[in-house]
Formats: structure tokens, C-alpha cells, sequence
């Protein structure tokens, strides 16, 4: 430390600090929100560390300092996770009969509330299925009420709950639905629903999943406030409420995870996790499934409308019998506060 001048040193101990964070971060995965509540909010900026890691590694680079190793070492630790951040380039498959598309998307109750002054969102989200035409549809936050026309759609299971604002889950099948059903989170109003789906001789269930918000807007207000010192307490609540979603995200994730484990079908689970692909969660409601956006993605696959990074919350899993063939996150369309995504699979 000798050898450093005082701005190099605050630059190393800032570095250390940052070590151990992303360290941290590293192992959150692995451990229930419901121990170390607070600590699991670190998972979100993991993006963010990976990209201040590298600089740091960047910064001593160019000065041939050996305290590159460090940063160098935690990179490499990490080096599983990148892809889950981000995707350099994606495989291309020869079209097959056996290919099927599904899309998800949160459509925030089509507009209904007008969070956006537009009257055309409705009629904009149904051209935009309509061109996609994907033949299995997972809707989160579905509407009633814009009246939208999915008539393409024979088979359908929509499950709509609430008192004063009615939201619905909704599955949309071009494929026959021979069984349908929801799983009930405790003291939410999130849910699961599922549908078991005959594709020619082929049977599987696909889930639609929204787990608990962590409720903050998609211009990140609240954030931006709580970089004043003075809105320290509301910075407190924040974290609080933050911690509080994922302990609630993890009993949901343990329901989800338990409910399929006794589905004799091959699964695809889509939808709004409200969570990072770092996170606890994630790992366990993943489990042994593809992520479409590591198998057949590309770029950021940036999903939700987040102002500082591409925040990417809203997945398709697909079973191990299943080839993810394409994925696509369609960040240029822009009516709701989350993007639409849609996989090409195809049974082994």
C-alpha cells in the first residue's frame, strides 16, 4: 500500500468493498430470502457489479498494478453468470414440424388505467399478437375490459380475480387444453395458472406465473429520491418492502416448485417473476428447465421498462426434452410497463 498515492488507496479500499459485495451476491442464490432478507436485494445490481469489477480490473490494468487479480479473480468466480446478463450471439436451427412459438407478456390491464395517454394500446398489443402469432400465449395482468379479440385462439383458460380492479392470468392455446388449474399464493394477489396442452401426440403443461411485485415504477422515482440524504428513511422503506416481496416471492417459488414436481408432463413455465435471474427465486423455480434468453437469445433480453439498466424479469422455461431453437425480447415495443418475449421450442 506504500507504493499507492491516497487516491489509488481510497480507489483499492472502494475496490475491496466492492469484492466482497459481488461475493456476496455470488452466494445469495443459494440461500432463502427469509434468512438474510435485506442482503438478497444485493442480487438485483449484479449487473452493475459486473460491470464496475471489470472496470476496477480495467483501472489497475493500465497502471500494471497486480491488484488487478482481484477484480481479475472475481470475474472469473462469476463467469457462469454472464450469460445470464448478457447473450453475445444465438444459434440458428432449420425450421421443423415439430416447432411450436410461445410468447409471454405483462400488459399491465391492457391500459385500462390509462398509464399511458393513448387510446390505441389495446388495439397496438392485438396486432402485435396477431403478427407474432404465437400458438401458445401467456397473458399476465389481462383486462376484460379493452375487449381485444384473440378469436385465433380456440382454447383459452383465464382465471380473473380481485374485488375492485379485476386482473386476470390467461392461457391461449391453438392447441386443444384437456386440463386446467391455479395455484393460490397465500396473502397476495398474485398467482399461478396452468394448462395441460395436447400438441399432436405430445401432452404439456405450461404455467403462467406472477409472483409479488417489488413495486417500483418504471421510471424508478423512488430511487431517484432516495439518493438524497435527507429521504434516508424513505430509502429504509424501500429496502424493507423490497425484502418483504422476496420472502413472499420465496413461499411462491416453493408452491411452484412443489406443484410440478407432481406433473407427469413435460413443462414450460413463462411469466413475471418480479425478480432477477440471480436471484433465489429464479434458481428455484428454474431448476433443471432452459432459460430461453441463455439457450437461443441475444444481447441484454432486457424485458422490463427499468431506467438505469436492462432489467430482464419475465422468463420461458422449457423442459430438458424441449430445444429452445429462438428467443426474442421485443424491447422496441412499447405498450406497458414490461416487454413482450417469445421462444421457438420444439420436442426432442
Amino acid at each position: 500500500m506504500k507504493d499507492l498515492s491516497w487516491f489509488n488507496k481510497l480507489m483499492f479500499f472502494l475496490n475491496i468493498v466492492l469484492t466482497v459485495s459481488t461475493f456476496v451476491a455470488y452466494v445469495l442464490p443459494f440461500l432463502a430470502p427469509k434468512l438474510f432478507p435485506l442482503l438478497s436485494v444485493l442480487t438485483l445490481f449484479m449487473p452493475l457489479f459486473f460491470i464496475l469489477n471489470g472496470l476496477f480490473f480495467l483501472y489497475w490494468g493500465l497502471q500494471f498494478k497486480k491488484r488487478m487479480i482481484l477484480s481479475g479473480l472475481v470475474l472469473l468466480m462469476g463467469i457462469t453468470f454472464i450469460n445470464k446478463f448478457y447473450k453475445f450471439s444465438a444459434k440458428e436451427y432449420p425450421e421443423n414440424e415439430k416447432d411450436f412459438t410461445v410468447m409471454s407478456y405483462n400488459v399491465r390491464l391492457l391500459n385500462v388505467f390509462r398509464w399511458l395517454d393513448r387510446d390505441n394500446v389495446p388495439a397496438q398489443i392485438l396486432t402485435f399478437i396477431n403478427d407474432k402469432n404465437p400458438d401458445i400465449l401467456c397473458i399476465q395482468e389481462y383486462s376484460n375490459s379493452a375487449h381485444i379479440d384473440l378469436k385465433v385462439y380456440r382454447h383459452k383458460y383465464i382465471l380473473m380475480e380481485g374485488n375492485q380492479i379485476k386482473t386476470a392470468q390467461a392461457i391461449f392455446s391453438k392447441f386443444p387444453i384437456i386440463n386446467e388449474g391455479n395455484i393460490v399464493f397465500p396473502n397476495s394477489n398474485n398467482n399461478v395458472v396452468f394448462a395441460d396442452i395436447k400438441k399432436g401426440k405430445d401432452i404439456i403443461r405450461v404455467y403462467n406465473i406472477h409472483l409479488q411485485s417489488i413495486k417500483i415504477s418504471p421510471d424508478v422515482t423512488e430511487i431517484d429520491e432516495n439518493i438524497d440524504v435527507i429521504n434516508e428513511s424513505k430509502s429504509l422503506q424501500l429496502l424493507h418492502r423490497i425484502s418483504k416481496a422476496f420472502k413472499q416471492q420465496q413461499q411462491q417459488a416453493e408452491l411452484i416448485k412443489e406443484h410440478k414436481k407432481a406433473c407427469p408432463y413435460p413443462i414450460i413455465i413463462c411469466g413475471d417473476m418480479n425478480n432477477s435471474a440471480f436471484s433465489y427465486v429464479y434458481r428455484n423455480i428454474k431448476g433443471k428447465l432452459k432459460d430461453s434468453f441463455e439457450e437461443a437469445g441475444k444481447g441484454f433480453g432486457a424485458t422490463y421498462k427499468f431506467r438505469y439498466y436492462p432489467a430482464r424479469i419475465d422468463y420461458i422455461f422449457a423442459d430438458d426434452k424441449m430445444r429452445v431453437k429462438k428467443f426474442e425480447s421485443f424491447s422496441d415495443f412499447d405498450n406497458s410497463d414490461h416487454y413482450p418475449i417469445m421462444a421457438k421450442l420444439s420436442m426432442e
